[in-house]
């Protein structure tokens, strides 16, 4: 008889300790193929960038492209609304209060209050507000004999750069004149013709009234209208000197970029009423220059996008066709590795990774260069981008280079994946 067979309890519990160590083994091997596979696919890209540089070219510089007009978009277009006098100062609004209908008409005059200016000053999307006063008058100089009839605007330290006005000669007086309460003038070019007989007045003294004023200059450059025939003096020095001078019943605002016009135009009138009277408030906006300005910046914009979407295209169908180029020349490869056991996951997983380790570099390269654009613009404009477009910029580039690269690398790891062996390994 034979002895009964002994049943060893410790191997029974050091089964599920070996399970254990199974699953973790696996998992191991696993994340081994998976590095290799990614190992393989950056090495084969690197050996064979020569057949890539094209494509690789052609990603970067859609990607800085898209990188630099999303974060530098906003600051482009305030500074090109700083200078949009030759395009009819789209982007500044008139505000003023119509004179009475008839003399019979006893409502008071009015004008802008010092709170309605600060709360025109803080709405958003406004760049900055400037008051203006009126008064028919008439001057004098020691040169010509006779007195001429004009219409006198005092302004204050922000007129001229609401308006965007430069000195045709000479120079267009500081603030300081404003707070200092200087004698100073600046002449429409028509009115320094009338008065001296010529343009180049700049140090010429004018009588108006009962005072003597300097002239720093005389206003020129695109969008006066009849302002060729006014003087201009400090607001406050008019305010001291001028007899007769009605309040500021005018104001200049200027918005940032010209997406903003409609909506502080629309605003205006109920903040101002909430400040202060205003039954005949008016707000004057160049609608037809503005519908010409953002036609313009609508096809400008359309044009820049459509060029950097079919570079980043271009870039992908380069990429598809060199990577179905390498998958042919590659065939016997395959045929071998799958002979010594890769499946076709392994092989469809090698090429895939190729096409996305492609797609990524070139976006890092192209966010790199699209950074060094971005600095240098900074530089050329005077202005920082926010932080938060540059990586949502960042963020989107990355998206669309995954994208681009599972798109244009996915048939050719499909194609690949899917040799015969014996077929592969007969491939000449």
């Amino acid at each position: 008889m034979f002895p009964p067979r002994r049943v060893f309890p410790e191997r029974r519990a050091v089964q599920p300790r070996e399970a254990e160590g199974g699953e973790r083994s696996t998992g191991y091997r696993l994340m081994l193929k998976l590095w290799d596979i990614l190992r393989i696919s950056m090495r084969q890209a690197v050996r064979q960038r020569r057949r890539y540089l094209g494509v690789i070219l052609a990603i970067t510089l859609g990607t800085a492209g898209f990188v630099t007009i999303v974060t530098m978009g906003r600051n482009v277009k305030i500074t090109l609304n700083e200078d949009l006098d030759l395009l009819g100062g789209a982007t500044r609004v008139k505000i003023f209060f119509d004179e009475p209908a008839s003399r019979q008409d006893l409502s008071a005059p009015q004008w802008f209050r010092p709170a309605t200016l600060e709360a025109l000053r803080s709405m958003p999307g406004v760049r900055g507000v400037s008051v203006a006063a009126f008064k028919k008058t008439s001057a004098s100089s020691g040169s010509r004999k006779g007195r001429q009839s004009f219409t006198l605007m005092a302004v204050d330290e922000n007129f001229w750069e609401v308006n965007s006005f430069s000195p045709a000669s000479g120079t267009l007086f500081p603030p300081e004149a404003v707070t200092g309460r200087k004698r100073v003038c600046v002449l429409g070019a028509d009115l320094a013709r009338k008065i001296f007989g010529r343009q180049n007045v700049a140090g010429s003294l004018l009588q108006i009234e009962r005072d003597l004023y300097e002239v720093t200059g005389v206003l020129g450059g695109a969008g006066i209208g009849d302002r060729v025939s006014y003087a201009f003096l400090p607001m406050t020095t008019a305010q001291d000197r001028i007899p007769g001078l009605a309040p500021p019943n005018t104001a200049y605002l200027r918005c940032r970029t010209w997406d903003d016009v409609e909506r502080v135009a629309s605003g205006i009138p109920g903040l101002v009423l909430s400040s202060q009277p205003a039954e005949r408030l008016r707000v004057d906006v160049a609608w037809e220059q503005l519908t010409r300005v953002r036609k313009v910046a609508w096809w400008m914009e359309l044009f820049i996008y459509v060029s950097i979407a079919a570079t980043l295209i271009l870039g992908g169908f380069g990429m598809w066709s060199g990577m179905m180029s390498a998958v042919q020349a590659r065939t016997r490869e395959i045929g071998l590795k799958k002979a010594i056991g890769a499946e076709s996951r392994h092989i469809l997983a090698q090429f895939l990774c190729e096409a996305l380790f492609l797609s990524l570099s070139s976006g890092l390269l192209g966010i790199a260069l699209g950074r060094v654009a971005i600095e240098c613009i900074s530089i050329g404009l005077g202005s920082d981008p926010p932080a938060g477009l540059f990586r949502l910029s960042v963020a989107m580039s990355l998206v669309v280079s995954c994208v681009l690269g599972v798109a244009a690398g996915l048939m050719p790891s499909l194609r690949g994946s899917r040799m015969e062996v014996v077929s592969a390994l007969r491939y000449e």
